[in-house]
């Protein structure tokens, strides 16, 4: 089953663009990059696909070390003219086995503007430093991730229910319906097989296999993003246990009950950060922009999609006869969907959102998310608790320079006008159904620039 994926209109652009420089598909194992570029290759007359696991496809950038010579072996296999350059895509998947291959993508920018070249990798960072000319400034990038709740349901072909989800306010009489369809894609997350298979059988039976094989792929990897021995096993101990850490922030010193230092903890969690498997969320302490990650300060931890850590966790079937997922796993995953949500439409750039802290001695606050819009950063909580529980949103509130807040839950959609607790400041609250988790940008937006306090 193929998806349409929100990264196709990129792609769409990259394509028309005269100037297009070789392009890299950054992006963990099996979340798509392939499946999308067999798909985006229907625009093309002519596609040569190349896996560089495979040692036949490898040994072409073995033996030809310039890209004319490269093309031309390549045109002659596949029976193309060279008068099709313009016509035609190379696709090199897998292409961090090859330190040779990346260095000649400046070539084919340079030599070859005319071919359109895209490359995929999702070991990349662990191979730049072989690389003997990195080809910086000379090719552009694209992140895939897993699909979203919007591309979810696209897949399910819920066209109604995509198009009320595009509007903004979302209705009232839509609620019931989307809060179900997230609800399923909440439990079984976002990774394209084991959603095609999901949506094909319409059971969770046939997933535990699926998720098994998509991990134990991800720990046959420990060696290649691995600096050595001790490392790999530290990685190793981190994936066995870090999701029973998800309800918390994270001190690297004897990570999971076990021996290891700060220092060797803190290595192997970049490493898997750098592979997407597993990424370190920071905090901020600032409430005005811009915002500033506080790396001395205890991190959360992003796995790369929420189905794999409820079938981790063992609760997919608890979560099926939850009305209001908030409680789900100590009211941790949610805010880890949501996480999740808000990193999938960051298809242009790598970058992290951030939580809020406050910490002192008697009393400590935290709100779960912060995103900056304009001269502003905005508070999002992400909770089922009325409004007067709010305390850490309160105590952004009153630091901050604005009156805008916004509390997601299992609710409808609103804003009310209210005071923090402490009586201290007047605020606009903007209640958001979880389901519009990938819509919270435009929210901001829209809230922005239509509510103000009488």
């Amino acid at each position: 089953m193929n998806f349409k994926r929100h990264i196709t209109k990129s792609l769409e652009q990259w394509k028309s663009n005269p100037k297009r420089k070789p392009l890299i598909l950054r992006g963990a194992r099996q979340v798509g990059k392939t499946t999308t570029i067999n798909a985006f290759s229907k625009n093309y007359d002519h596609f040569i696909s190349l896996n560089l696991e495979r040692p036949s496809d490898l040994q072409y950038f073995k033996d030809y070390t310039d890209v004319k010579t490269l093309v031309d072996a390549l045109f002659l296999e596949y029976n193309i003219t060279t008068e099709s350059l313009t016509k035609t895509l190379l696709f090199i998947d897998e292409i961090q086995e090859s330190p040779e291959a990346i260095a000649l993508l400046r070539y084919f920018y340079e030599d070859m503007p005319l071919l359109h070249v895209i490359a995929a990798g999702s070991l990349l960072e662990h191979v730049m430093d072989k690389v003997k000319s990195f080809p910086v400034g000379r090719v552009s990038y694209l992140y895939v991730h897993p699909l979203n709740f919007l591309e979810y349901v696209e897949a399910k072909g819920k066209t109604q229910a995509l198009d009320l989800l595009n509007q903004i306010p979302v209705k009232d009489f839509a609620h019931q319906t989307l809060k179900k369809i997230f609800h399923e894609y909440a439990i079984i997350g976002g990774m394209p097989e084991v959603v095609s298979t999901y949506l094909e059988k319409n059971t969770l039976t046939a997933l535990p296999e699926i998720y098994e094989s998509i991990w134990l792929t991800y720990k046959d990897d420990i060696e290649k993003y691995a600096n050595n021995n001790t490392d790999a096993v530290i990685i190793k101990h981190i994936m066995d246990t870090a999701h029973l850490y998800l309800d918390e922030r994270i001190k690297f010193q004897n990570f999971g009950n076990s021996n290891y230092r700060s220092r060797e903890v803190g290595e192997a969690m970049r490493n898997l950060n750098d592979a997407r498997i597993i990424q370190l969320i920071y905090p901020t302490t600032v409430t005005e922009p811009p915002i500033k990650p506080d790396l001395k300060k205890s991190p959360r931890l992003q796995f790369l999609d929420t189905g794999l850590i409820n079938h981790e966790l063992n609760i997919q079937s608890d979560m099926l006869v939850l009305d209001d997922l908030s409680t789900a796993y100590k009211g941790a995953i949610i805010p880890h969907l949501i996480t999740q949500e808000l990193l999938s439409l960051n298809s242009l750039s790598y970058k992290k959102p951030n939580f809020w802290v406050r910490e002192k001695t008697q009393s400590s606050s935290e709100v779960d998310l912060v995103l900056h819009y304009k001269d502003k950063i905005i508070p999002i909580e992400i909770k089922s608790g009325k409004e007067g529980k709010l305390k850490s949103l309160h105590q952004f509130v009153e630091r901050t320079n604005h009156p805008y807040a916004i509390r997601m839950y299992s609710g409808k959609f609103s804003i009310e006008e209210h005071v923090t607790s402490f009586g201290k400041k007047a605020y606009l609250l903007m209640n958001l159904p979880y389901y519009l988790g990938t819509k919270i940008e435009d929210y901001i937006a829209y809230f922005v620039a239509n509510h103000q306090l009488e």
